[in-house]
């Protein structure tokens, strides 16, 4: 599994044990009201049901949810959040793309400015690492105890995936273009997989290795930094390196 996708991995670990829920909950129903503009019926909005699955995931409360569907649809009380996606440099020269969802762009630009500087980054122009970085779908899947590489390959591949990368000890990743997440996610959940989670990304191009350990300790410093700014949804990097420090680092 790659460096980018183990980072993923850890980070999505490490949420379920010490997140702050309530800052997690403010930033799962953003996203739910984001996707919600796009029509309140889940099982038409696939982009709704994704954040949906998310937040029920985190044990967010139904009540919470509803909320945030109807503020999103129109039906409910309104908050106006637009997306916004701010691009920069990090130490050991990574490229940085940071999706925002907020109701004041002055303060995030301004927030996420003062996180890349005193972190060792720089945020660029608009467009400066974006060209870096392709947009797929990533499916994962929790291996069981009679788990067969060759059986999930014909699926997914039947199914329309890419690629399929069963490295990792306890998940498989199954990579497909963003238009067919759905239907692979459908036919895995039809053949008994258990899908832990489906979401678009943003992926890699290519990739910056970073040896150095202090270099990597300040880069994932400021990727928790933004990760923790309330304003701030995802965080996508194109670096390699040691597990181990991804594994200290973001402990």
């Amino acid at each position: 599994m790659s460096g980018h996708s183990k980072w993923a991995t850890i980070k999505r670990q490490k949420a379920v044990t010490d997140s702050k829920r309530g800052a997690a909950y403010a930033k799962l129903s953003r996203e739910i009201i984001v996707a919600a503009k796009q029509g309140g019926d889940p099982t038409a909005n696939f982009r709704l049901r994704q954040a949906i699955d998310r937040a029920k995931a985190e044990g967010m409360p139904k009540d919470n949810i509803q909320r945030a569907i109807e503020k999103g649809s129109g039906t409910g009380s309104q908050d106006n959040y637009e997306e916004l996606v701010y691009e920069g440099y990090g130490p050991g020269g990574v490229a940085l793309l940071v999706k925002c969802t907020t109701d004041n762009r002055n303060r995030t630009a301004g927030d996420v400015r003062l996180f890349f500087s005193k972190n060792g980054g720089n945020m660029g122009e608009s467009g400066c690492v974006n060209w870096m970085f392709k947009e797929q779908g990533e499916i994962y899947i929790s291996k069981g105890a009679k788990f067969d590489e060759e059986a999930l390959l014909g699926v997914v591949l039947d199914a329309g995936a890419d690629d399929l990368d069963a490295s990792d000890e306890n998940q498989a990743l199954v990579v497909c273009p963003v238009e067919k997440l759905e239907g692979v996610r459908a036919a895995l959940q039809a053949s008994g997989y258990k899908v832990d989670s489906a979401a678009p990304t943003m992926a890699p191009s290519n990739t910056v290795e970073i040896t150095d350990r202090d270099t990597a300790r300040v880069l994932l410093k400021l990727i928790d930094t933004l990760e923790n700014s309330d304003d701030v949804e995802s965080v996508y990097a194109n670096f390699e390196m040691d597990q181990e420090w991804l594994t200290e680092f973001l402990s």
